[in-house]
């Protein structure tokens, strides 16, 4: 094929990628310690922006051999990159200070000239409870709770009015995050596993991104079906909502493309340990060990992994319904790969895919 062919190759209904990118854990092992790891996540962002990809994302994961605190990492990054969108993807709002977060999101966006985008969530992790503390509600009550204070403070709402005297603040005076960053608020997207979560995505007027774990499929129901029913149900509330056509989506996916015979052997043993290992497939060494139990919980499923040789897995995404309905592809790479495997994987998909999904560097 050639870059010129690209366009014809796309089905009926299949929306060209306007953006690629990537989604890391910044994950470390046992022997090298953090702050490698840290040292080589700065470096993939760079080597990434050098190859084309227009967003990078990381993921939060507390507890960990990963980045536990996207934000001052990216900020790090941003001094490192001139114009690759900086992302978190997802931070769970349940086991976050809002406020303090709005103000770490603008001092970070400040930082980077304008470039990070947050995808937040709000699902839990009942193990974390115990360390963040118990809250009177049910969990996911308060992470929406503790979203909507995160939005209002993001967007300069006022906070609080003070009524009585205080230190550094006359009364009567409005209190509001500073600094405030103009047009991070709309920059903010839903990071959604379910249909349930995609609507309140819209209903809010944030943007959605979908990653590669599902809740509450109908039975029977395909990852890649179910993916694009959300993003669809997600696109038609949006126009109903708010009058105007919606943001662009992205879709997270696990896609390997294999130019060699090595490659294809190690990307094999790699859905393997999906299919088999769930949500903790894939970790560095030194990774605390999974609970069989919660591994993929009943309800879930999880994404598909696309490998082999560059056509085959060019011709399953133009095939699969989520990947169409996507206007941004994201690669989730595989947490316990390196730097250089990591660097591989990229430099494929974009010189061995990303051309013929409509996508233009």
């Amino acid at each position: 094929m050639t870059l010129a062919a690209a366009s014809p190759l796309l089905p009926q209904g299949f929306r060209p990628k306007r953006r690629i990118g990537f989604n890391t854990r910044v994950s470390f092992n046992g022997t090298d310690g953090p702050a490698k790891g840290l040292r080589e996540g700065i470096e993939l962002f760079h080597l990434a922006e050098d190859l084309g990809y227009q967003s990078g994302w990381v993921y939060q994961r507390h507890f960990d051999n990963y980045l536990s605190s996207p934000l001052p990492f990216l900020a790090a990054v941003g001094q490192q990159t001139r114009s690759i969108t900086l992302g978190t993807a997802v931070i769970p709002m349940r086991y976050q200070e809002p406020i303090l977060l709005a103000e770490a999101a603008a001092t970070t966006d400040l930082l980077i000239g304008g470039r990070l985008e947050m995808a937040i969530a709000t699902g839990a992790n009942a193990a974390f409870d115990a360390v963040f503390g118990a809250v009177e509600t049910d969990a996911r009550t308060e992470a929406k709770r503790r979203q909507a204070r995160f939005l209002a403070a993001i967007t300069g709402e006022v906070l609080h009015t003070v009524d009585g005297p205080g230190q550094g603040a006359a009364e009567g005076s409005q209190l509001r995050v500073t600094p405030h960053s103009p047009g991070l608020s709309q920059r903010i997207r839903q990071g959604s596993a379910s249909l349930a979560s995609a609507l309140q995505a819209a209903e809010l007027g944030l943007g959605l991104i979908t990653g590669t774990v599902q809740h509450d499929h109908q039975e029977g129901e395909r990852f890649g079906a179910y993916q694009a029913r959300c993003i669809e149900a997600y696109r038609q509330s949006w126009r109903e909502r708010w009058d105007s056509e919606p943001p662009p989506v992205a879709v997270a996916a696990s896609i390997l493309p294999a130019t060699s015979a090595t490659l294809q052997e190690s990307y094999e043993a790699y859905d393997l340990e999906r299919r088999t290992q769930g949500i903790a497939a894939s970790r560095p060494s030194g990774a605390l060990q999974p609970n069989a139990k919660v591994n993929q919980p009943p309800g879930t499923q999880i994404s598909p992994v696309f490998h082999g040789p560059p056509q085959a897995v060019l011709e399953a995404l133009l095939q699969d319904p989520g990947i169409a309905a996507a206007d941004e592809l994201v690669l989730f790479l595989p947490p316990a790969f390196g730097l250089a495997e990591n660097q591989r994987l990229l430099t494929d998909f974009r010189e061995t895919i990303a051309p013929y999904l409509g996508w233009q560097a």
